[in-house]
């Protein structure tokens, strides 16, 4: 059994539990954080392996990590919270409020899959390897690309180089082993057991979690609620601050109807 994760906590508030993308950690919300923690009590996790949060080596899956964030609130003595995940973080945010539905108050999905298709153990463990083999700062082209539009690249360097040393610091084997998680999982038989107001959000031009994918979610979750992005790739809510404004909207409403 693993511990429970590593926390950054700021704010005070409702309960809000982030979810990093894969091979980040929860330092990357901290523009987040600070933009919603005047009305919320924000919790920034890292996921098993990532930044500081301990790892056997073994393998695991997204049911795992799931787990992870549900002893992560035990811990926390927090009964129930709203999450938003992101990528890998969103997809453990899938299969926490599938699983757990008493305990998430809502949910926002952005740039997300519960499954990545039928080829996707393959595609994954491919992935796994590079992680591994490809020294980490030769992938950073690869992540770069994946990420974030050209445009934010040029003006917002700084912001993507911050987001890059997250990227350096991930340890290469917890990284091909959330990957290989990744190429295993298949979340949607677990959708329409979400019974959390849920807010799916996707960069149109996202190639890693594709449009497409968000609609799925968003058709097989009850109620929920889908917004494409424009200009946006993967990083969607790293790349546009502003959503912050939308993400504090569908939690405040959530709030203010309980």
């Amino acid at each position: 059994m693993s511990p429970s994760l590593a926390v950054r906590r700021r704010g005070a508030g409702d309960p809000l539990v982030l979810l990093h993308p894969l091979a980040l950690s929860g330092e990357l919300w901290t523009p987040l954080a600070e933009a919603l923690s005047d009305e919320f009590q924000v919790f920034a996790l890292d996921l098993r392996g990532h930044g500081d949060s301990a790892w056997d080596g073994k393998p695991f899956t997204i049911e795992d990590l799931a787990d992870d964030v549900a002893r992560t609130l035990d811990a926390l003595d927090l009964p129930s919270a709203s999450l938003l995940g992101l990528s890998l973080g969103g997809s453990v945010a899938v299969n926490f409020a599938g699983r757990y539905p008493d305990r998430a108050r809502s949910l926002v999905l952005a740039d997300t899959t519960a499954w990545y298709g039928e080829d996707a153990a393959a595609a994954w463990a491919e992935r796994a390897q590079k992680a591994v083999t490809v020294p980490r700062a030769k992938q950073v082209p690869f992540q770069l690309d994946r990420w974030f539009s050209p445009e934010f690249l040029d003006t917002h360097r700084a912001e993507a180089d911050r987001v890059v040393k997250i990227f350096l610091r991930t340890n290469s084997e917890a990284h091909a082993a959330a990957s290989i998680a990744m190429g295993a999982m298949d979340s949607r038989p677990l959708l329409p057991a979400v019974t959390a107001p849920t807010l799916v959000m996707a960069g149109r031009h996202d190639y890693a979690t594709p449009p497409s994918m968000a609609r799925v979610l968003a058709d097989g979750i009850p109620g929920a609620e889908l917004e494409i992005l424009p200009d946006l790739r993967h990083l969607s809510l790293v790349e546009r601050p502003l959503l912050a404004g939308r993400v504090r909207q569908h939690l405040r409403h959530v709030t203010e109807t309980r």
